[in-house]
């Protein structure tokens, strides 16, 4: 088997993996908004009662919070990464498909963390448009309003498995060596969570910056008639 054909399979078996690794997260893996406001709370010492108040907190406070996230799931998706990296090319699907729930809980945090929920379909779809952000995928919103979502998540993401197959293969290559592929594994997995923790990270903070700009207008009555 030459290099190419090993490439082409190791591609097409990277975006299967994480075809179904997502397809599973999108039905089970959820981060609790109400378990996680109470841990921005107590645990990173945010200052507010709702989602709604990171609007009044300091943005930079928002983003350090965001890369300690991030940075947690980098680890996450390192140790994920030696342990299957053993096994080299066989242990493949089992790896992208953990990886894909780790970094879709990761996108659900970073997405909280400034300001926006998930409980609505809308909601939830913009959810994946930040995931298809976060993979270097563009998603038109003209087909968010044309599907329903059990329509549009499928085909988001069939779109970043597709890129993330593309992206990775030569990354991913030297993991058909088994010695080394422990290391390289838990290194590659790391980079990638970054990477997409980076971009998504990004994607919520234009967001931010763009709410938070027309929450303001609202909010300054009010700071006025206290003022007087």
């Amino acid at each position: 088997m030459n290099v190419a054909t090993k490439k082409s399979l190791l591609r097409r078996g990277i975006e299967g993996a994480l075809r179904r690794g997502f397809q599973r997260a999108y039905k089970t893996v959820r981060v609790d908004p109400a378990k996680f406001l109470l841990q921005l709370r107590t645990a990173y010492g945010l200052p507010i009662a709702s989602f709604q108040g990171v609007y009044s907190v300091d943005a930079e406070m928002l983003d350090a919070i965001a890369g300690r996230v991030i940075r947690g799931a980098m680890k996450a998706a390192a140790v994920e990464g030696a342990g299957f990296g053993i096994g080299g090319l066989i242990t493949i699907v089992p790896d992208m498909s953990i990886l894909a729930g780790i970094t879709l809980r990761m996108i659900q945090k970073l997405s909280l963390i400034y300001g926006f929920e998930y409980n609505t379909e809308e909601e939830t779809a913009e959810l994946w448009i930040a995931a298809a952000s976060a993979a270097g995928v563009d998603i038109s919103r003209d087909l968010l309003e044309k599907e329903v979502i059990n329509k549009f998540v499928p085909r988001v993401i069939e779109k970043i498995a597709a890129q993330a197959g593309k992206d990775v293969v030569e990354k991913w290559s030297g993991r058909l060596i088994p010695l080394a592929s422990s290391a390289i594994g838990a290194g590659l997995n790391y980079y990638f969570v970054r990477a997409w923790g980076d971009r998504a990270r990004a994607h919520f903070r234009e967001r931010h910056v763009e709410a938070r700009r027309a929450v303001a207008p609202v909010m300054l009555p009010a700071a006025a008639v206290r003022t007087q």
